[in-house]
């Protein structure tokens, strides 16, 4: 029986990389996109009204009725009413209020819209009122219901998944600024819905524990030997502006850059590799030699240090970026074509890992694009790193991570538009990157096992 096919229960699930590739998944992504929109919207009310009613009840409201300030006794019947309102709103409407505290922070389904009044009715007393608990479990539920219930809206009876997914999107989208970053929600979520299976704690707690022993390790050893930590740092980044209209739209174009690039450096690299698998030596030193000529060609044709082409780009991204100015558009774009191609070279036949120059790559096709109107420096450098690291990693959280962190205090302001990128050249990744064992190639090492074609999925084309 063909995979994807529903003739039995014990069908298997639906392969990943065909959901990537499908028109489906493609219109899921923009539902998901437009929800974001009221639901952080619905969310930022909600804060607000929170902000507000506070000190109503605790500083107006007192001063209205003739008090020269807030009474020693006046949370007495404050958080007695409190307390009565939440208690009815458990006690009879639908919903029981939403989530139980005492569970701990165990995000679960989206709940119904006719559930929503008494989860909102309930969090505004719990926390207008003085209760001692936060917002983000009503946001989630608030965020998750009403996307839901948007979905339910625009097609009557929607897949349990796809109601499922967007649910979780208005989850995302609610607490996605509460905690001060979209990623700080996006994990938080991940981590506490234990998204990954049950084994997804048991590995990550070890594996913290484990980075910050090697991290204080490797300061340690750097001070005490002077050789430094051979960390990624970057020292003299300049200010980010703020994120606008036109940088969002240059975020697209971006990603779509980084993702037709990483296809283009993988399928070389692939075609260069068969090469040299049929004559080891000779073709590897032709490989060499093949580097070695686009870094004289670059340092002839520039004027620049043949540095630029050579190497990973890991201990290049702290001056490039600090003399970027010095660099012309015409020394941009040939930077970006030749260390792409010794970048292809060195895949073919060297070892090591992929990386930095995939970081160095997209930060010069970064800072090239600055130089168009409306993209500033930092944007583009960041946007820049991202897209091409999701593009050749795969790793699209691990690709935010790397353009955000590695900027320092600045990545916090660009990080919506890196998230962006990042989206795009992942996405566009996938749907154009040819299934393995359709004979277009893959970007793994060897040739693939012929394998049953799958299904296709709905929508597909």
């Amino acid at each position: 029986m063909p995979v994807g096919t529903t003739e039995s229960g014990a069908a298997s699930p639906p392969d990943p990389m065909t959901l990537l590739r499908s028109r489906a998944y493609l219109v899921l992504l923009v539902m998901a996109a437009l929800i974001g929109v009221p639901v952080s919207a619905a969310a930022f009310g909600f804060l607000a009204l929170v902000g507000e009613v506070q000190p109503l009840l605790y500083t107006d409201l007192p001063k209205s009725m003739g008090f020269a300030g807030t009474p020693w006794w006046w949370p007495l019947p404050l958080l007695a009413v409190g307390g009565l309102l939440t208690a009815l709103t458990v006690q009879y409407l639908p919903g029981h209020g939403g989530h139980e505290p005492t569970a701990g922070f165990k995000p679960t389904g989206a709940p119904t819209p006719i559930e929503l009044p008494g989860i909102f009715t309930a969090a505004l007393a719990t926390l207008c009122f003085g209760a001692v608990l936060g917002p983000e479990a009503p946001l989630l539920a608030l965020g998750g219901g009403l996307a839901a219930g948007a979905v339910r809206m625009v097609r009557r009876d929607p897949p349990e998944q796809m109601s499922a997914v967007l649910g979780a999107a208005g989850s995302f989208a609610a607490v996605s600024s509460l905690l001060g970053s979209p990623l700080l929600g996006a994990f938080l979520l991940m981590e506490a819905s234990g998204l990954g299976g049950a084994m997804m704690a048991v590995v990550l707690v070890p594996g913290l524990l484990a980075a910050g022993i090697g991290a204080l390790i490797f300061v340690g050893l750097g001070s005490w030997t002077g050789l430094g930590t051979y960390s990624l740092t970057l020292h003299d980044v300049p200010e980010a502006a703020r994120p606008t209209a036109a940088e969002f739209g240059w975020a697209l174009v971006i990603g779509l850059s980084a993702a037709l690039a990483g296809l283009g450096i993988r399928w070389l690299s692939v075609r260069l590799r068969t090469h040299v698998e049929r004559r080891r030596v000779p073709a590897t030193v032709v490989m060499g030699l093949v580097v070695a000529g686009l870094a004289i060609g670059y340092a002839e044709g520039t004027g620049k240090p043949a540095t630029d082409v050579l190497y990973s780009g890991q201990t290049a991204l702290d001056p490039f970026l600090t003399h970027s100015a010095a660099y012309s558009v015409g020394a941009l774009s040939l930077l970006v074509l030749c260390k792409g191609l010794a970048y292809c070279a060195s895949l073919s036949g060297f070892r090591g890992g992929p990386i930095f120059p995939a970081m160095f790559v997209g930060a010069a096709g970064g800072i090239l694009s600055s130089h168009l109107p409306g993209l500033t420096l930092v944007a583009g450098f960041a946007m820049g790193i991202g897209a091409m690291s999701a593009a050749m990693l795969r790793l699209p959280l691990v690709s935010v991570l790397l353009a955000t962190l590695l900027i320092g205090a600045q990545g916090v302001t660009v990080m919506p538009l890196v998230i962006v990128a990042v989206v795009v050249s992942y996405v566009a990744t996938a749907k154009l990157t040819p299934l393995p064992g359709s004979g277009s190639g893959s970007g793994s090492g060897s040739a693939p096992a012929p394998a049953p074609a799958p299904a296709p999925a709905p929508g597909r084309r």
